[in-house]
C-alpha cells in the first residue's frame, strides 16, 4: 500500500488498485450513515424500540421475543431491500449518466424504468399475471424499451443528446400506454395497477429480498467490473479505441447492465422516481471526482431510498405512503433545480 497526496495506492499481487483518498473519505461516511440510518428504520414503528433493543435483536442476544419478531421478521427485509433497490437504481443512473454524458441521461429520463412499468402493467391489466409473472414482464418492457431507444439513437451514430431526447420521446408515448392501459381496465385491476406504479415496500417479504439480493450479487460487481473502461470512454470513443477499449462491445454490455438493474428494481418494489437521476450527481458532488463513480452512487441511491421511505412511513403516521410518492415529489423539485442549474452555467460560459 502507497500513499500519495491524492491517491491511495493499494497493491493485491500483480494488481494495483489507485483510490481517490476523498473517495474513500465519503465512501467511508455514506457507509456510517446509512448504517445509523439501518437502526433508527428498525426502531420506528407501532412498536417502537431503543437502539440496544435493535442491536440485541439483530445479534440473537435479546430477550424480547416480540422484538425480535418485529426487527427481524418485519422490518429488516423493508430496510435491507430498500437498500438493495436504491443501489442498483444509483448504479444505473451512474452509468446511463456516465454513458451520455448528459445528467439528464438517467432511466427515469429516458424511458427504461417507464418501459418496465409498461411490460408490468400488461401482466397486471391485460393477463391477469402473479407476482412473477409481472417481474417477468418488468423485465421484458425494460429490456424491449432500451433496445428500442438504442437501435434509435445509434441510426446516425449515438451521442448522448440524441440518446436522452430519443429516450425522452419514447418515455412519453410509452406513459400515454400506461395511462390508456388503467383507463381501459376493470376497477380492480386499475387499483392494483395504481398501488403497484405508486411504488411501495409494503409487501416486502424475506423471500423477495433474498431473490433480489442474488440478483444484484451478479448485476452490481459486473458493473463495477466495468467502472474502469466506463471511466476511459469518458475519454472519447477514439482515444478509448486506441487505449484498447473495444467501445461498441462495452457500450451494449453496460447498457444491458444499466437496464437489468432498472428492470429488476420495478419488478420487486415498482417505479421509483428520482434515485436514479439524483444519486450519481450527489455522490459525484461529494466525491469531486469525475469519473463514472458506481460504487459511491450505489451507497448514495441506497441511504436516499432507505430515508425516502423512512419518511414515506412516519410522514403522515400512522398512515404509510408509498415510497415513490415521496421519491417522486422530492425529484421534481431536484429536476427544477437541475435544469435551472445547467441553464445558468451554459448562460455564464
Amino acid at each position: 500500500m502507497s500513499f500519495h497526496r491524492r491517491f491511495l495506492l493499494i497493491r493485491t499481487g500483480s494488481w494495483t488498485f489507485r483510490v481517490e483518498r476523498r473517495t474513500l473519505a465519503v465512501t467511508g461516511l455514506l457507509g456510517a450513515v446509512i448504517t445509523g440510518m439501518v437502526i433508527f428504520a428498525l426502531m420506528l414503528g407501532d412498536y417502537p424500540l431503543g437502539p440496544g433493543d435493535v442491536i440485541a435483536s439483530l445479534l440473537g442476544t435479546g430477550d424480547d421475543p416480540l422484538a425480535q419478531f418485529f426487527v427481524r421478521d418485519l422490518r429488516a427485509p423493508r430496510v435491507v431491500t430498500a437498500l438493495l433497490i436504491g443501489a442498483a437504481l444509483g448504479t444505473s443512473g451512474a452509468i446511463f449518466q456516465t454513458l451520455t454524458g448528459n445528467p439528464l441521461g438517467s432511466p427515469d429520463i429516458t424511458g427504461f424504468t417507464v418501459g418496465a412499468a409498461t411490460g408490468a402493467l400488461l401482466q397486471i391489466i391485460v393477463f391477469g399475471g402473479g407476482p412473477l409473472a409481472i417481474g417477468l414482464g418488468a423485465l421484458f418492457g425494460g429490456f424491449a424499451t432500451g433496445t428500442l431507444v438504442y437501435l434509435l439513437s445509434r441510426s446516425n451514430g449515438i451521442t448522448g443528446t440524441r440518446f436522452v431526447l430519443i429516450g425522452i420521446g419514447v418515455a412519453a408515448i410509452l406513459q400515454g400506454v400506461n395511462g390508456l392501459l388503467i383507463v381501459r381496465a376493470s376497477l380492480t385491476a386499475a387499483q392494483t395497477a395504481g398501488q403497484w406504479l405508486a411504488g411501495s415496500f409494503n409487501a416486502t417479504t424475506w423471500g423477495e429480498t433474498l431473490t433480489l439480493t442474488v440478483i444484484l450479487m451478479i448485476l452490481i460487481p459486473c458493473a463495477l467490473a466495468l467502472s474502469r473502461p466506463l471511466g476511459v470512454m469518458l475519454t472519447g470513443p477514439d482515444l478509448a479505441v486506441g487505449l484498447g477499449v473495444p467501445v461498441d462491445t462495452r457500450r451494449i454490455q453496460l447498457i444491458v447492465l444499466g437496464v437489468a438493474l432498472v428492470a429488476v428494481t420495478v419488478a420487486v418494489a415498482g417505479p421509483i422516481a428520482f434515485i436514479a437521476l439524483a444519486a450519481p450527481q450527489l455522490a459525484r458532488r461529494l466525491t469531486r471526482t469525475s469519473g463514472p463513480g458506481l460504487g459511491t452512487a450505489a451507497l448514495m441511491g441506497g441511504f436516499l431510498v432507505l430515508t425516502s421511505d423512512v419518511i414515506s412511513q412516519r410522514l403522515f403516521a400512522p398512515t404509510q405512503l408509498p415510497v415513490g410518492v415521496v421519491t417522486g415529489s422530492l425529484g421534481g423539485v431536484y429536476l427544477i433545480w437541475l435544469l435551472a442549474h445547467e441553464w445558468r452555467k451554459d448562460h455564464h460560459a
